[in-house]
């Protein structure tokens, strides 16, 4: 068996981005890459501005009772005459600083009357004033090549008037359940039968990613359904996620598959439980990353090993979102010859200081675990684990995005 972290490193360099990109409108920029680097196109702001409502004066022209004849009201969008001596202009949030003036006084300090203002707090050059450029310069860099876009970014870019934006092609996913025993949600359900939940489950992962999952196919345990279904997920997909049938079970014919089809098998089977068996091969120069049927292993496999690899392939410039280290809560010591990952809650103590809860039962078929979850403990090999031991904890809010 290879250990967790070099098949977690051999995943994530299985395949490089994708080679295309496409420009589409800033409005559906969100969740997808940035495909190039972007530079500042003008000046944030544009122009010394206001921070708040007041007044614009010269600090010299400030005294203890003096009142300032009120030269001009300035709205935002207004263009403010230049400011006389012995005056103030009346601005607001976002108002341009007219010439002449050093400094913006808040209308909590002041009182108004008669068309003056009495400023009743000694001044200070500068304040209350945004210039220009602070927040961005033109021709500085705005945002990296492989930047995971959200609507923050969208905020930056649009502050820059960009309408479009240059991001890479979705990743297209397939995804292959195995089983002469799972029927779809919905559907009649014999004794021996059981629910597909790896489809959907997968699907809806993949959607998580950002990742377009163009097909969720079934087929039944024999080579001809299994290669018929390969055939059609590699003709339209970047990756292929197969769950189930990688095992060393007599009717575990995914390998044989993959080798009819010229794959050649890079890793099989991973240190860490749950999912022991895991598999990857390149097919035409598309990974094809075999799940174990466990619904709870394909899910822990799926977070902790295919998605740095979805990542790489998305164009993103972080592949391996960060990791914490959290006091673990267990009635008794724990240690296993594999990197065990155990369903965790994130909880705060009584102290305020934050600490992880497993769940009851951590068998691997265990599906209720799955929402109830807030992440996975890694507890790592032949060590034991003792009640408040500090273990590495994966947020699935972070690996799962």
């Amino acid at each position: 068996m290879l250990d967790f972290d070099q098949a977690q490193t051999l995943l994530a360099n299985a395949a490089g981005p994708l080679p295309r990109s496409e420009e589409i409108n800033l409005a559906d920029a969100a969740g997808r890459v940035l495909a190039a680097d972007l530079d500042a196109t003008v000046d944030i702001p544009p122009a010394d501005n206001s921070a708040m409502d007041g007044y614009a004066l010269r600090v010299a022209d400030w005294g203890a009772g003096v009142r300032l004849p009120i030269q001009q009201r300035c709205y935002a969008g207004d263009v403010p005459e230049p400011l006389k001596p012995g005056h103030a202009i009346r601005l607001f949030t976002g108002s341009l600083i007219p010439a002449g003036a050093d400094t913006v006084v808040m209308q909590e300090d002041t009182a108004e009357a008669d068309g003056h203002v009495e400023i009743s707090r000694p001044p200070k050059p500068g304040q209350h004033i945004r210039r220009r450029g602070e927040d961005t310069l033109a021709g500085s860099p705005l945002l990296a090549a492989g930047t995971l876009l959200e609507a923050a970014h969208v905020a930056l870019m649009a502050s820059q008037g960009l309408a479009r934006v240059r991001v890479f092609g979705q990743l297209r996913v397939g995804i292959l359940t195995t089983g002469d025993e799972l029927v779809p949600p919905g559907q009649p359900r014999a004794t021996e039968q059981i629910y597909n939940s790896n489809g959907p489950m997968l699907a809806a992962l993949a959607r998580g990613m950002g990742a377009l999952p163009v097909h969720v196919l079934h087929a039944r345990d024999t080579e001809e359904d299994l290669l018929a279904a390969f055939k059609t997920l590699l003709a339209d997909c970047d990756l292929v996620l197969s769950v189930g049938g990688v095992s060393v079970g007599e009717r575990d014919l995914v390998k044989p598959a993959l080798a009819a089809l010229g794959g050649e098998l890079s890793l099989w089977k991973v240190r860490m439980k749950p999912g022991k068996p895991v598999a990857l091969a390149n097919i035409g120069g598309k990974p094809v990353v075999s799940l174990p049927g466990n619904p709870v292993s394909a899910y822990a496999v799926f977070a902790m090993l295919v998605t740095p690899l979805m990542r790489r392939m998305q164009g993103r410039e972080t592949l391996f979102p960060p990791i914490s280290q959290l006091p673990l809560r267990t009635d008794h010591p724990r240690q296993d010859a594999r990197e065990e990952f155990l369903r965790v809650q994130r909880r705060l103590a009584d102290d305020g200081s934050a600490e992880l809860v497993p769940y009851g039962h951590q068998g691997s078929g265990v599906i209720s675990s799955l929402p109830w979850s807030t992440g996975l403990a890694r507890l790592a090999a032949d060590v034991l684990v003792r009640d408040g031991d500090r273990v590495a904890y994966y947020d699935l809010r972070h690996w799962l995005a």
